[in-house]
């Protein structure tokens, strides 16, 4: 577990780690091991939202939230959400949509799902912080875990790679389901304390489920998952859980 750990901290945010082991084995425990990578990054992006929404702006506090948490990773999860927007939005065969996401280019279904993607996250942590900084710094944390427990609905073992090599033929059918189910529940246990209560463990398992709806799609228009497909999962997740906090109250 400590190789998937390293593997995990490696290959989803900045923070530097020495990683030993690069094989379908460990990947696959690195995709479990996701929702500690989102403890970790969550809890900074949680307590940069809350020490500006302490200042007294909560609109401020969303946007660093969601900016803290973009920085971590490099930008690499809203990057596959604009590579899978472009490549599902042209309508195009499998290997014309995939060629179409590896180009480093950004179209418009792109652009414009990224810009209401992140409106949708910034308003959402807005409201929460307005309420409280703690609450709208366990929205951020719930938010991130929701991310992080896609990433392994989308590597279960049932889930084909799209095209060899690349991240997404590394980690794709290398998660059990009782694995992905575990660390799931063990992620909306965790956010089930303090203000809002029941609301974000709800909230997560929307964001989950919100997720693999598109997965489904994916896996139907591209025959699999690539790591823009992964990303976009990420993205996708998040922004419903936050979108689901802000409906339930």
């Amino acid at each position: 577990m400590l190789d998937g750990l390293r593997f995990s901290f490696g290959t989803l945010s900045v923070l530097r780690v020495r990683v030993d082991r690069w094989d379908r084995e460990t990947a696959g425990r690195a995709m479990l091991a996701a929702p500690l990578v989102a403890l970790v990054l969550g809890a900074l992006a949680a307590g940069a939202g809350a020490l500006v929404a302490w200042r007294g702006n909560s609109l401020l506090a969303g946007t660093a939230s969601v900016a803290v948490l973009a920085a971590l990773t490099r930008g690499l999860h809203l990057d596959g959400l604009a590579d899978v927007a472009d490549g599902l939005g042209s309508g195009k065969p499998a290997e014309d949509a995939l060629r179409i996401m590896k180009q480093s280019d950004i179209g418009p279904f792109g652009v414009l799902t990224l810009v209401l993607a992140l409106l949708a996250q910034v308003a959402a942590l807005a409201a929460q912080f307005a309420h409280s900084p703690a609450r709208g710094a366990l929205a951020v944390l719930t938010a991130a875990l929701a991310a992080r427990c896609a990433l392994a609905w989308g590597c279960l073992r049932s889930v084909p790679a799209a095209r060899p090599g690349g991240l997404g033929a590394m980690v794709a059918g290398t998660v059990p389901a009782g694995g992905a189910l575990t660390v799931t529940a063990l992620s909306a246990l965790a956010v089930g304390f303090g203000p809002g209560g029941w609301h974000r463990p709800l909230a997560l398992a929307v964001g989950v489920g919100a997720a693999w709806l598109l997965l489904r799609r994916c896996v139907r228009r591209l025959d699999g998952i690539t790591g823009d497909v992964l990303g976009a999962m990420a993205e996708t997740a998040a922004t419903a859980t936050l979108v689901s906090l802000s409906i339930s109250g």
